[in-house]
């Protein structure tokens, strides 16, 4: 059994120190918070140790699960990989690429695991459609959420379409080439609404839209190839294969593909623990975190975003 520590309590902190008294790999010794105002109340509400000194903490672990907000990420795992402990670290992996890149380094040199967390990879409707998917051309995806004051000013780029960048990256086999944005500042300080158009090296073409100003919640990307149109429902958990048929003629079919419903979070940290026990590579390393994030500054340039991605 793997010994865990959770670096941070708030909302998706409370979340992941849930979800790991429920998986068997895991023992959860504890978890730090450095803004503990609720740190009694977590510690009594999930029946789980609150530390005062992280390094302490650390140091009864195997692993180190970073929940805390971007900004601080990067030195929350330098010190855990100094410390060679395994890292599961939320998305965006840095603040930047720089950073990433270290970290990469770094662990390489540890030879510990370290898995970042874009959630939609272990989306059920996700996993279930990846059998299906082969060289698409053409992608569009949609995240639209409805407006939350709390949100206001935090990136469209970085909170919302980082999800569909990953995803569309890891199954683009190729370089971008260029890309093109567009946004709208409705309420926030940078755009609410935005668009990217991506266009990589061997012809495919992403169309990304955000918005976090939307009257309804919508989380859907559809992949294009050859004979077959892919639709992902993040949200509802479907996914649609509409594929050509020829029996006599040519026809369209379409099909709802099985899924298996599961927590997205929890099969994540699964496959984590996983991956250290068999060790094995991580779904998600830091290169994938890098290359996200590096499209993301990318899209941010275009857009003439000046203030920094990332936030505390």
């Amino acid at each position: 059994m793997l010994k865990i520590a959770v670096i941070g309590a708030g909302k998706l902190g409370q979340t992941h120190i849930k979800l790991l008294k429920e998986i068997d790999q895991f023992e959860l010794v504890g978890f730090f918070d450095p803004n503990g105002a609720d740190k009694k109340r977590v510690s009594e509400d999930y029946q789980v140790k609150a530390f005062d000194d992280v390094e302490e903490l650390m140091n009864l672990v195997d692993v180190v699960d970073i929940a805390k907000p971007s900004i601080s990420h990067f030195d929350f795992a330098v010190m855990a990989i100094r410390l060679s402990k395994h890292v599961f670290i939320e998305k965006p992996v840095t603040n930047t690429v720089e950073e990433a890149k270290q970290l990469l380094e770094l662990s390489e040199e540890a030879n510990v695991k370290v898995q970042v967390g874009h959630v939609e990879r272990f989306n059920p409707a996700f996993k279930a459609a990846l059998p299906y998917i082969s060289q698409p051309m053409f992608i569009e995806s949609h995240r639209m959420i409805e407006f939350d004051a709390e949100k206001a000013n935090i990136p469209v780029v970085l909170d919302l379409m980082s999800h569909d960048l990953d995803i569309i990256l890891s199954i683009v086999n190729s370089n971008i080439k260029d890309i093109k944005a567009t946004g709208v500042e409705v309420i926030g300080n940078t755009p609410d609404i935005v668009n990217a158009i991506v266009e990589f090296d061997n012809g495919c073409v992403a169309n990304l839209t955000a918005s976090r100003v939307s009257l309804k919640n919508e989380r859907i990307t559809k992949f294009f190839q050859k004979d077959a149109h892919i639709r992902i429902d993040y949200l509802k958990k479907e996914t649609n294969l509409f594929a050509l048929t020829t029996n006599g003629k040519t026809e369209i079919c379409a099909k709802n593909i099985e899924i298996k419903d599961e927590n997205p979070v929890k099969t994540e940290l699964e496959e984590f623990a996983s991956s250290i026990i068999n060790n094995t590579t991580p779904i998600v390393g830091i290169l994938d975190g890098c290359l996200m994030l590096d499209a993301a500054y990318r899209i941010a340039e275009k857009l003439n975003i000046s203030a920094p991605l990332i936030e505390d």
